[in-house]
């Protein structure tokens, strides 16, 4: 078995087992029992490759050191992470992962229902002669992060294998919860003992981001009147329909599914309630803070019409701050990101510096003062049961990390 070889079984083991996080717990951490099961995996296989101090934390963090070979305290520790979550929004249980050897250049047929169309990836025309691995269209396939977990192992044996390179110590970490935005709540900073460190969670090998969505969650309360609906005209505040109304409102252009680039977008997510009070859970985001204003603002503004369409109805707004955009603290120390685009040109790639249309765990640990950009993870159509990835995108993700971690010991060499 050759070292992409290699990768590829890791990548498809850690696929098939289930670890999808779950939104609205708060009696536990993580959120489910699942990610507890392939953290403890993850401990014996960094254990199996020498990184002894591996251990899961009693939240679910699986943290393990790979010594450096430098003069000590001479290079800062650099840490490398991924999350073991899956979203919990398409199942992840009894994934079966498929290599499509050899893509020939046409649709993907995955299922009855699931065809992964050209016209709609038009990004598979690059891959054509590559093996791309997908499921079989009945559960997303896990890359996101799975593609980083096993990108960060094999980079560990590849290093190993090398030891007369010099190299930092690093610092590895595994997190639960990052897609129910909470992948950070228990990380603690001073056990992880990185000065810095970069999350695998992108899509292609030449990307480096620095940039994430700012994000704010939005609670809209909406309290009405309900009456026997046979004798309600004149007399029902229907809080309901008060909230159909709001969503009715919103601007096209403000929508996920009307935005790209770096428009920002007001999205409702989720509706509950009744005639007599209804909520909307709403998540705005913008790359920038003022941007971020101005939703609130015509979020505001839409509550005072209704209500003075609705007379009797009352609209309350909770405004929840959820994370910055990264690139407020990343400028405080450029040479992250310029390390980690050198390393994406020493692989053989062109790098190319983007944002993220989302989050990651950097956004946050880069706020707490872990400074954390986002480089390759090699997925495609995150969340979805078209999920793919192909397996030369692996490899160079692969072999980013390993110039990654290798420029920055010749930083610091004798």
């Amino acid at each position: 078995m050759n070292e992409t070889e290699r990768l590829v079984a890791r990548f498809l083991k850690y696929v098939k087992i289930p670890s999808a996080s779950k939104e609205g717990v708060m009696d536990r951490f993580p959120s489910t029992p699942e990610q507890l099961e392939i953290g403890k995996m993850l401990v014996t296989e960094l254990k199996e490759l020498g990184l002894g101090d591996a251990r899961m934390s009693e939240h679910g963090y699986v943290f393990a050191t790979l010594p450096g070979n430098l003069p000590a305290g001479k290079a800062p520790v650099i840490g490398l992470l991924a999350h073991m979550d899956t979203y919990p929004g398409v199942s992840g249980r009894n994934v079966q992962p498929m290599i499509h050897r050899n893509y020939d250049g046409k649709d993907i047929v995955l299922s009855d229902s699931q065809v992964l169309k050209i016209s709609e990836n038009p990004d598979l025309l690059n891959f054509i002669g590559h093996d791309i691995i997908t499921a079989d269209g009945t559960t997303l396939l896990g890359a996101d992060d799975k593609a980083g977990i096993a990108e960060i192992l094999e980079a560990i044996e590849r290093l190993k294998a090398e030891p007369a390179r010099p190299r930092p110590t690093i610092r590895i970490g595994f997190t639960p919860d990052e897609e129910v935005g909470n992948g950070t709540a228990h990380f603690d900073l001073k056990e992880f003992g990185a000065d810095f460190a970069y999350t695998l969670d992108g899509s292609s090998a030449e990307e480096v981001e620095n940039e994430t969505f700012c994000a704010d969650t939005a609670i809209v309360t909406v309290t009405g009147r309900d009456v026997h609906p046979g004798y309600a005209k004149g007399k029902m505040v229907s809080a309901v329909n008060i909230v159909a109304q709001l969503i009715r409102a919103i601007p096209e252009g403000m929508k996920p599914e009307t935005t790209e680039g770096r428009q920002g977008y007001l999205h409702p997510t989720g509706i509950e309630g009744s005639v007599s009070q209804a909520k909307c859970t709403l998540i705005i985001r913008d790359f920038e803070v003022s941007g971020l204003k101005k939703a609130e603002e015509l979020l505001s503004g839409l509550a005072d019409v209704l209500m003075q369409k609705n007379p009797g109805a009352k609209i309350e707004i909770e405004i929840k701050e959820s994370y910055r955009n990264m690139k407020y603290d990343l400028a405080k120390r450029p040479e992250i990101v310029d390390v980690a685009l050198a390393a994406v040109e020493r692989a053989g790639k062109k790098a190319k510096l983007t944002s993220i249309r989302g989050g990651t765990d950097g956004s946050r640990l880069s706020a707490m003062g872990l400074l954390t950009p986002n480089i390759c993870g090699g997925g495609k159509n995150f969340h979805s049961k078209q999920e793919w990835i192909p397996v030369s995108v692996l490899e160079a993700c692969t072999q980013v990390t390993t110039q990654l971690v290798w420029l920055w010991g010749s930083k610091y060499r004798d």
